[in-house]
Formats: C-alpha cells, structure tokens, sequence
C-alpha cells in the first residue's frame, strides 16, 4: 500500500504503528448547517481509505469528531452570526440546530454508502478533558493568559510549520482569523484553548473552568478526542487541504507539545471541489447539498461514482453536465451487471486464473495512492471480458464493491434506466430516419421533445451519444 503523506509532501509505503489495528480519525463536520457537496467528496474518500485498509487486510480503528460548540455561533469566515440566525429562522436553540444538522449529515453519509466511524464523538462530550488537557500544557509552560483567554504560545514549537512547509508570514496570509485580528496575542499565529472572551456576544455554550466561564477554541477537539480514543500515537489523520495551513498545523503543535511524542505518522488530505470561480463553499453561489442534486433528480451514489472517477488529491471540477454524464455511465454499468445476472447460468467454464488477475489488478489499483478511477477501468474491463464467465463477473463484481459500495448487484435503479434507455434510443434512430430523408424538421423535433424530457443529444463522429440534463 502506497499513501501520499502531507507531512513527508511523499507516496511512502505504508506502514502502521500497530500491524494489529490501524488507528485513524477523520475530521468530522462542523453542525451549523447541512454538509456541502464539496465536504462530502472528503468523506468519500476517506470511507474508500478505509475500505481499501480492511480489504487488504488490515483491522481499522477510525474516529470522527462532530464540532457542535466553539464557532457553532458563527463560522467566524465574515463575522456573521449564522448559528444564532439559524436558530432563530428555525425557531430551535443552537443545541438543537446542532443535532438536527447532525442528524441531516448522518443521512447524507448513509446515502452515499459512506460507513460510519467506529467512535463518532460530540465536542460536548469532552468539556472535562479539554480542561485537563490545557492545564497539561499549563504546567509545561506553552500557554499564556490574555484578556481573560488562554492562548496556545507557537514560538515555544520548534517545527511549528512542519505540515505546511510554510513561512509564519504565508500562514498569516493563510488563516481564517485574520479577518478579526486579535490584539491580545502575543504572535498572529497564536490560538485560542480556551475562551472567556471573544469577538461573539452572547455566545450560547459555556461551561465552567479554572480561567472562568466560557467555551473550548476550536483546535482542541480533535486532538483530545483521538488521544482520549486512539491513544497518544496514531497511524492516519485525514481531513481537507484547507485544515493544512492552520486547523491541522496548531492540532500537530498542542499535542505533540502536550506527550512528547510524534503524533500522526501519515497525513491525509482530500483536494478541493471547485467551480468557474474556484473552491465551492457555504458562502459562495448556490449552496450544493445532497439534497439539492437529488432536488434536481440525480440519485446520490451518482454523485459517489463521479467522485470515484477523479484522485483525492486533484480538485474536481462540478458541473450539472459533467454530473449527468456521471450519472449516465453509472447507470449503464449498473445495467450491465443487471443483464450479466439475468444471464448468469451460462456453460462457459470457469478460469480461476484469470478472475484472479482482474481481482489483482483491482487491489494494486487502490493500494498505488487510492487510484479509483483506474479500479473502475479495472471493473469496465472485467465485465467485457470473454476470459470469465458470468458467474465469476457477479462474484468479483460484489468483491469490488467491498470498496466501491457503489450498490451495484442492486436492480433498484437499472429497470427505470433501461426502459428510458429504450425510448431514447428509439427515438435516436427515428430521428436518424428523418435525417437520412432530409425531413430535419421532424429531426429537429424529436431533439426538442427529448431536451423538454431532459435528454440532451450529441452528435459525434462516433455516432449520437444522449446524457441527462436539469
């Protein structure tokens, strides 16, 4: 198994601390609000990282964190109170704006086919460790008070840039917080560990603490919660690029000041989902959900087969065609198998041999940096093939799909493909007909009538390809 690791900026080998477990935490979703396309495509990707880590073998121990306190009032991007609005637009308090969004981000993952952590841990839970852990880096000296906050002192860490490979002044231009600059730290790329005082009124979260009443920074949660679940030392950390620069920077800093010890030995990060105008977010056009592609009649793990079909590590470009077309292909290969089984009782014998060169081929896919896009290749090839019979087609399908879990010796979804299949080639060929007549005004209403139904065609060299459209 070959991983690309942040921190070396490398494909190494992979090698876990623990030949025994794999210890590994992802960055869960913060709970203000519903989980953008572009997060969920993260998600996908790492639920591929942990299926591919089982399906070679190895036993996996994965946490994820829900950050329901701390920013929950506002994402702090422009200042703006977004939690409270939330809460007041729904009539909710903000702890129940917290479950409600993370009930909607369970549904979403359980859509998409994405497993569930094996300890998924809420940020409240932690309160008392939080506390115990900032006095565990009070006694050794990297903290300081100021105007009521206990701030997390970078200078006194060596390698504070290790992860980034970044100059203090690039990561200045690179965090979040600079929109609200904080007069009372000591150095820019100081942080927060604890808050009695913030730039939010009101805030709605508090508890109890030896430097007063207030609520844990950001920052803190995940390095508690992997050390309180997975121990002091971890094989896999994974997250966003965007939690480079500063998220994952300052949790490497806390923790590895507070045991002594190197903490993560790989570093994983998913690229960005972008647009025309770059990375796609909350705050920028209209707001991608699950639920809103579905809105627009594509079916969720349409959305998981067009992520599959790019690398973690390259943006991906997001468009409604490019998804179509997405959604178009998945559904012929879920056709494909459909057929494959309606003719799985065929007399060909057995080639145990060449099965197992495809399952091959399929696993050093995926263990050379998590390259999807080439084990489907690996999946279109097999069902060609003349070489297995169709028996064998089904089990390797259903073997590939440990890790794709793209549904795809399900029927749900290929009956309604086929028979739209049917009609549009149909239609395709009577407006072939009515070309070769030269009769284009009958061509060029079947085209119309196809486009009213969301069909758009194309012609190519290669013949007429049809893919749908909003």
């Amino acid at each position: 198994m070959k991983l690309y690791n942040t921190l070396s900026r490398s494909i190494e080998n992979f090698k876990p601390i623990d030949e025994k477990q794999v210890r590994m935490y992802t960055c869960g979703p913060t709970v203000y609000n519903y989980a953008h396309v572009g997060n969920l495509r993260t998600y996908i990707h790492e639920d591929i990282l942990e299926k591919t880590l089982r399906y070679i073998g190895y036993p996996v121990k994965r946490v994820m964190n829900i950050t329901d306190v701390g920013h929950l009032e506002s994402d702090a991007d422009e200042g703006e109170d977004k939690m409270l609005k939330g809460a007041k637009r729904e009539n909710k308090t903000v702890w129940e704006i917290a479950q409600h969004y993370t009930d909607a981000f369970f549904s979403d993952i359980e859509k998409l086919n994405i497993k569930k952590a094996d300890v998924v841990a809420k940020a409240t839970d932690y309160i008392e460790e939080y506390i115990e852990f900032i006095k565990g880096l009070e006694s050794k000296g990297y903290t300081y008070m100021a105007n009521g906050n206990v701030y997390f002192d970078i200078t006194k860490v060596k390698d504070y840039t290790k992860l980034s490979g970044m100059n203090l002044d690039e990561l200045r231009t690179a965090s979040r917080e600079d929109v609200h600059v904080d007069v009372h730290k000591k150095n820019p790329q100081d942080f927060v560990l604890w808050f009695t005082k913030s730039k939010f009124e009101n805030q709605a979260m508090k508890w109890e603490s030896p430097w007063g009443v207030g609520y844990p920074g950001w920052h803190i949660e995940c390095s508690v919660i992997s050390l309180k679940n997975l121990g002091e030392q971890m094989d896999i950390h994974c997250g966003g690029v965007d939690h480079i620069p500063v998220h994952h920077t300052n949790e490497i800093a806390q923790t590895e000041s507070y045991t002594g010890k190197s903490w993560v030995k790989y570093w994983w990060h998913g690229e960005f989902l972008i647009d025309n105008n770059g990375k796609m977010s909350k705050s920028s056009g209209e707001f991608l959900t699950l639920s809103l592609i579905e809105k627009k009649g594509f079916k969720p793990l349409s959305y998981r087969y067009f992520v599959l079909n790019s690398h973690y590590r390259k943006q991906l470009a997001f468009t409604y065609d490019s998804l179509a077309s997405a959604e178009n292909a998945y559904l012929k290969l879920k056709s494909r198998i459909k057929t494959i089984k309606d003719n799985s009782k065929d007399d060909k014998e057995k080639n145990i041999e060449a099965a197992e060169k495809y399952r091959d081929d399929f696993k050093k896919c995926l263990e050379d940096d998590l390259n999807t896009a080439n084990a489907i290749t690996v999946l279109f090839e097999m069902l060609k093939s003349d070489d297995i019979n169709n028996v064998q087609k089904l089990d390797l399908a259903a073997d590939f799909d440990r890790v794709l879990s793209l549904d795809l010796l399900k029927d749900d979804q290929c009956q309604v493909h086929d028979e739209l299949a049917e009609y549009i080639e149909e239609m395709i060929q009577k407006r072939q007909e009515a070309k070769k007549n030269k009769n284009y005004q009958l061509a060029d209403s079947i085209r119309a009538e196809l486009l009213e139904k969301g069909i758009m065609l194309e012609d190519t060299r290669q013949g007429v390809n049809w893919k749908k459209i909003n």
